[in-house]
C-alpha cells in the first residue's frame, strides 16, 4: 500500500444505495467477513472495541425487512405511510448483506459514551474503506428502526446500548457520480506559533 494508493482509495469512496445495487449478484459471505473484520481494527479507548455488528444476508434480509417494517407499522399509529411502509419491506431485500451496527456501551471503564460512539463510527469507516477496496458498493443509514428503543433487543443490544444504524453491501450496478469537496483551504486552520 503506497500513500499514493490510498489517497486514491479514500477518495474515491462513495455512498452507493439500494437502488444501484446488482441485485442477482451476493457478495461471498468471506468478503464480508473480511470486511467485518477491518472494522474491528478501529481506534478505540481503553482497547474496549464497543461494536457489536450482526450480518444479515439470504432470508436474513427478509427478516430484518419484516422486523422493521412491522415495527414502524405497529408504532406509527396516526402518522402511518403506507410507501415509507413498501420502502422498509423492499429496500433489505435489494442488498447483497447488511450489517447492523450496534455500540456495546464500555461499563468496566471510565470511558465517555460519546468515546465509544466515536469507535463505531471509525469502524463504519473501516468498512466503507473495505468495501471500496474490493470494488462493491454500499452505505450507512440511520433510518427504518435505528433510534427505536424496542429495536435494540432484537440485534442484542442492552438498555445501555445503542444501535447506531445499518450497513448495505451490494455489487454495484450504477455507479455513484464523483463527490466534490470544498476547497482544503475553508476548512483548515494552522497554527504555527
Amino acid at each position: 500500500m503506497t500513500p499514493e494508493n490510498f489517497n486514491i482509495l479514500v477518495k474515491t469512496r462513495r455512498s452507493v444505495f439500494p437502488d444501484q445495487f446488482d441485485t442477482n449478484k451476493k457478495v461471498p459471505d468471506e468478503i464480508i467477513l473480511q470486511i467485518v473484520e477491518n472494522a474491528t481494527w478501529a481506534p478505540n479507548h481503553g482497547q474496549a472495541e464497543p461494536w457489536e455488528f450482526t450480518v444479515f444476508s439470504r432470508e436474513g434480509l427478509q427478516k430484518l425487512a419484516a422486523f422493521q417494517s412491522d415495527l414502524y407499522q405497529r408504532e406509527s399509529g396516526i402518522d402511518f405511510n403506507e410507501a415509507k411502509y413498501k420502502k422498509l419491506r423492499q429496500q433489505p431485500l435489494k442488498a447483497s448483506h447488511i450489517i447492523s451496527i450496534g455500540m456495546k456501551r464500555t461499563t468496566t471503564k471510565r470511558i465517555p459514551e460519546i468515546e465509544d460512539i466515536e469507535a463505531v463510527a471509525c469502524a463504519v469507516q473501516n468498512i466503507y474503506l473495505s468495501v471500496t477496496a474490493y470494488g462493491l458498493g454500499g452505505y450507512w443509514t440511520t433510518g427504518g428502526a435505528t433510534y427505536n428503543e424496542e429495536a435494540k433487543y432484537f440485534f442484542g443490544l442492552k438498555d445501555e446500548d445503542k444501535l447506531l444504524g445499518f450497513f448495505y453491501i451490494g455489487y454495484i450496478a450504477v455507479p455513484s457520480p464523483p463527490a466534490k469537496r470544498r476547497p482544503l483551504e475553508e476548512k483548515i486552520k494552522w497554527v504555527t506559533k
